[in-house]
């Protein structure tokens, strides 16, 4: 009986993740079955993994220690464990080889990895073993991150969830070790799933962007740019998030378009001599606005020189000045068909107006509090009675209720429907609040961050001259290349138009700000302990409106007497933490011991060897937020070195409606379920394969059904806001009586996992290629070994039969392919190449070619197991589990070797070594006289398919001289698989099946028993009769004038050609049925 996939879960408040988790302990693997794959739970003795790998490694060769088929599931645990006690991935600062080394990205600590994450980390694990088995001295150093907004935000709603409580119910501290317990959680979820999809890192230096080592390099970096100029504290507009309660950076913000209204206001002139209209899309924020604007250009900005305004409901009086940033009427901009020609001015609340009211010197009232509700708490002393019944409203209510005041006081005009792009948070997806607030920032506009990333670039990948630096040329110039090349303009464009960096965010979990502020009186000495010590940074500014001095100091890190000093004295520090993508950006450093490696022994040498690293694998939404960082931070601490030489930016990966995998949609796959339905490599080979230069990948989204195990396309259904997602309730395909829930219907809580709806496990059959390809290798392999049994010690090239020697060449072409592949960071190209040399050359032709002979010699056996140890070590980066399967077989028999051919042997094949066969001699006519020999068989195969000759008839081949002695030269491949009995010099008297090749003429005579030759001559004679027709049909054509005068030159020549091909087919068919 059939087990089904499903768990029965008590009701609780948090069902979804524990569904999921319940279903993916439930180990299983899977049974094909036809076309259908089923799941069903593991027994205790199929478990023992390390057993069976153990076993293949102490048992002598024998085919009988080869499973017939590839079971993954029954030997990827085992294979870890090997690399594990291996230490496959461990670097050692003082080995010999060329440095490579790749960081990996750290992904987040929230929840588990994606498919996207799978596909960037597989790509890194394919260079990382790629450069590891050319001898090179590799790092691929492993981590995760604390995403302060992110993290905080998931940990407080769990907090809702199942305690009812808030973060301010705690200590910070308290709350801070609830965060790192879920930290802890999910890291340890994340480390097991790159070690399950096969990534080699060095595991002992897993780094965490809060641990020891990284804190003490954020310290230090903030520390050393507070005094170099380089952070500083400002009163300005930033990107709010009224949900999370924190500012964002610009590149956090994301922009969407809405369909809106512009909202048309009279606001009444001070003077009582009219009215101004404005157009505004934010009527609530009319309360805070302290102009209007008007183009100077404008014909009516005369007339209103020097008048004011009566601001509506609060009163205010408001200057009218004039603004080229104001849009005409009738100007040639697609906001003038919106415009009035006047625009309300509120600096407080957009930053357009921000930068009017800088350039007019006007007063900036913020007239709402954090959550973005309407309030006179924060800066808006003049609210009048009547402004007051909008506090407490959301923006949202007070955008109605502004409206309504405006209507019933004649002062609406009406409103148009208006698309416009706003700017959403990038955690919360809610829209941002452009909100005045003191934070600090990085002055990443400075010469020294911006400039020298720019400076970084290759030069054939500048548009135009990197800014010029007076001290001259420096480390790390030009060194910067992006694969592909469109990314680096869009890396430039950043650069070309920053604004500086918003580091300060208002949370708890994070690197806490080291600055302390004191506030000082006009009667107070400023003062503080420890005066002058080069521990201490100190700032300065004076407030008008408390009439103070505000005195901040950064205290370097290691300096806790000086903390406490400054404490007793009243200096208090800053509650806010930096920015996730402070430390981010310090990654390549911060991870090797910088900024004194000495503190941290495991460092020793590892930042002089392995930085800059080789090259960063990441997506292009990080452009901004991470690899700018990195480059501006990385040159800044180390004296111009570049973090990176070369960036990947890899493809992104999207459901089948090219929706983007997320959460909320509930489109997204866990790797862990492709790896247990498919196997890991399927999932790998099938990753790189996809890894093209288009970027966008769509991966259909299928469900495994939870009663039968089989896979089947769901049905979908719009969401309210337009996505196609899942039908929340979907009918097993076997029995639609049989209802299950899915990922999505349970996020949106309308139905549940229980035991009449258990939950569908999201997978795909896209990866049905890679479980195929995975399963074509291990069949090849499992039998060209039994085929091998006393293989030659050595084989010179005079030993090499021309099958043999076409074979080498095949893979030495692969080997380079591959080589180039790689190395250009063209994935897909490295998965064809390989799916070239085992399927088509390999499988298709050399093991076929082989079968007649290969048992009585040994020099082709060991042909054989050369080839079968070649391709294995190719196929190792991309499919690591099955190569390291069959590994300890491939090398149970007698070593040996080929004249040229150079392949160390090692235990694992994660350790082996890249195939060197730049010394492997075959010679070029007799490979070219092979592929001549391969089109004539081609040739054959495919008249035998068009004739519909039996498979196992053999036939007759008749030649001219010079084709004979090709075949004669290769006669045992040529009679195995083209299915000859003879192969003679036509003559005269020669009948059979003509068939051109090249120019020549072929007959295969033979092909049919008597009764075949009367189905055959009966087919034939329908074929004439269609031939004839298409004959008549293409003359017709052609016979009219208007058609040969009229239509595209190619395509009278394209009729011409079929009705040559016609007749030739129509020639051949009759010479056939006239015998």
């Amino acid at each position: 009986m059939m087990a089904s996939a499903s768990v029965n879960l008590p009701a609780s408040r948090y069902s979804i993740a524990a569904s999921i988790e319940a279903l993916r302990c439930s180990t299983v693997i899977v049974a094909s079955c036809g076309d259908s794959a089923f799941l069903h739970p593991i027994s205790k003795a199929t478990q023992s993994t390390a057993g069976i790998m153990q076993s293949m490694t102490e048992t002598g060769f024998s085919i009988d220690t080869i499973p017939k088929s590839y079971a993954p599931n029954e030997v990827e645990a085992g294979i870890i464990a090997k690399w594990n006690d291996a230490s496959i991935g461990q670097c050692d600062a003082n080995a010999s080889g060329k440095p490579f080394s790749i960081l990996i990205p750290p992904p987040n600590v929230t929840a588990p990895l994606h498919l996207g994450h799978a596909l960037n980390n597989t790509l890194q694990d394919v260079l990382i073993r790629w450069h590891r088995m050319r001898g090179d001295s590799t790092l691929w150093m492993p981590g995760t991150d604390h995403a302060g907004i992110a993290t905080q935000t998931v940990v407080e709603k769990r907090l809702l969830q199942q305690e009812d409580k808030k973060r301010t119910d705690f200590t910070r501290k308290e709350f801070v070790s609830r965060v790192q317990s879920w930290k802890d959680e999910y890291e340890t979820t994340i480390l097991g799933q790159l070690k399950a999809i096969g990534a080699s890192c060095d595991w002992e230096r897993t780094r965490f962007t809060m641990d020891e080592m990284c804190a003490s390099a954020v310290r230090e970096a903030f520390f050393q740019l507070y005094k170099d100029d380089l952070v500083y504290r400002g009163k300005r507009l930033v990107n709010w998030d009224p949900i999370t309660l924190t500012a964002l950076a610009d590149d956090e913000v994301e922009m969407k378009e809405v369909e809106g209204n512009m909202y048309y206001l009279r606001y009444p002139l001070d003077d009582g001599s009219g009215f101004v209209t404005v157009a505004t899309t934010r009527p609530e924020t009319m309360l805070g606005d302290t102009a209007v604007a008007v183009n100077p250009n404008d014909p009516r900005a005369e007339a209103l020189r020097g008048k004011s305004i009566r601001l509506p409901i609060v009163g205010r009086i408001i200057p009218i000045v004039e603004d080229d940033y104001v849009v005409m009427q009738g100007a040639d901009d697609p906001k003038a068909e919106f415009a009035t020609g006047f625009l309300k001015v509120t600096p407080a609340h957009d930053q357009n107006d921000w930068d009017i009211g800088l350039r007019h010197e006007l007063a900036a009232i913020n007239i709402m509090a954090s959550d973005a509700s309407i309030s006179d708490a924060y800066g808006w002393d003049d609210a009048s009675d009547e402004a007051k019944q909008f506090v407490g409203m959301s923006r949202e209510d007070a955008r109605a209720a502004v409206i309504a005041w405006f209507e019933a006081n004649d002062l609406y005009e009406g409103a148009k429907e208006y698309a416009h792009s706003v700017g959403h948070s990038y955690r919360s997806h809610v829209p941002i609040e452009p909100y005045l607030s003191d934070q600090w920032y990085v002055r990443v506009t400075d010469d020294r961050l911006c400039n020298e990333a720019l400076r970084a670039m290759a030069d054939e990948q500048y548009n135009g001259t990197p800014p010029k630096r007076e001290s001259g040329e420096r480390t790390g110039d030009g060194g910067l290349q992006f694969y592909p090349e469109r990314y680096a303009h869009s890396y430039q464009a950043w650069h070309e138009n920053l604004r500086d960096w918003c580091i300060s965010r208002q949370l708890w979990w994070g690197h806490q700000i080291p600055v302390w502020s004191k506030s000082f009186t006009e009667k107070e000495t400023i003062a503080w302990p420890h005066e002058g010590s080069d521990a201490i940074a100190a700032s300065q500014e004076f407030d008008e409106g408390e009439d103070v001095t505000n005195v901040y100091l950064c205290v370097s890190g290691g300096n806790e007497e000086i903390e406490r000093a400054i404490e007793e004295v009243g200096f208090v520090r800053d509650e806010d933490v930096l920015d996730t993508w402070f430390s981010s950006a310090l990654w390549p450093i911060s991870t090797m011991g910088w900024p004194n490696p000495s503190v941290f022994p495991e460092t020793d040498g590892i930042l002089e060897k392995f930085n800059p690293s080789s090259v960063l694998c990441t997506g292009r939404d990080i452009i901004t937020l991470w690899v700018s960082r990195m480059v501006m931070f990385n040159r800044y601490f180390r004296g111009g070195t570049l973090p990176f030489t070369d960036v990947y930016i890899n493809p992104m990966i999207q459901d089948g409606f090219g929706q983007r995998m997320s959460k909320s949609l509930g489109n997204g796959v866990d790797p862990r379920d492709i790896i247990a339905t498919h196997g890991a490599d399927a999932m790998r080979y099938t990753m790189v394969q996809l890894a093209t230069g288009t970027q966008d990948v769509r991966l259909a989204v299928d469900l495994i059904c939870p009663y039968s195990g089989k896979v089947f396309t769901p049905t979908y259904v719009k969401s309210k806001t337009g996505h196609e997602v899942m039908a929340p309730l979907q009918s097993s395909p076997q029995d639609e009586t049989k209802k299950m829930c899915t990922l999505y219907g349970m996020l949106i809580g309308e139905v549940e996992n229980c035991e009449e709806t258990p939950l569908a496990v999201n997978a795909s059959s896209r990866f049905d290629v890679g479980r195929n390809f995975a399963n074509k290798y291990w069949n090849a392999i499992r039998f060209a070994l039994m085929n091998i049994s006393n293989p030659a010690a050595l084989v010179r090239k005079e030993d090499l039969l021309p099958v043999d020697q076409w074979m080498l060449s095949r893979v030495v072409s692969a080997t380079n392919k591959i080589h180039d592949a790689l190395s250009e960071f063209q994935f897909n190209n490295a998965v064809e190449a390989l799916y070239d040399v085992l399927w088509r050359d390999f499988c298709d032709w050399y093991l076929e070619a082989v079968k007649p002979t290969v048992k009585d010699s040994p020099s082709q056996q060991r042909v054989l197991l050369t080839v079968v140890d070649v391709i294995s070590r190719l196929l190792h980066p991309v499919c690591p589990f099955v190569t390291e399967a069959i590994w300890p077989h491939i090398h149970a028999l007698p070593e040996g070797s080929i004249a040229g051919v150079c392949l160390q042997t090692t235990p694992l094949a994660s350790t082996s070594s890249w195939p060197e066969l730049s010394t492997l001699k075959v010679d070029g006519d007799t490979v070219a006289s092979f592929e001549q020999v391969r089109e004539l068989i081609n040739a054959i195969r495919g008249a035998r398919a068009s004739q519909n000759v039996k498979p196992k008839r053999k036939i007759d081949l008749y030649v001219s001289s010079s084709l004979y002695a090709l075949a004669s030269e290769h006669s045992v491949v040529l009679h195995s698989l083209a299915g000859l009995e003879s192969c003679k010099v036509q003559d005269e008297a020669s009948e059979g099946f003509a068939v051109l090749i090249d120019g020549e003429t072929i007959l295969l005579a033979n092909m049919f028993d008597v009764v075949e030759q009367e189905d055959n001559t009966s087919r034939l004679a329908e074929e004439i009769t269609a031939l004839e027709k298409k004959v008549a049909g293409f003359k017709g054509r052609l016979a009219n004038d208007s058609y040969v005068s009229n239509a595209p030159d190619h395509v009278v020549q394209e009729t011409r050609d079929m009705l040559a091909q016609c007749e030739e087919e129509l020639r051949l068919a009759k010479e056939v049925i006239a015998g």
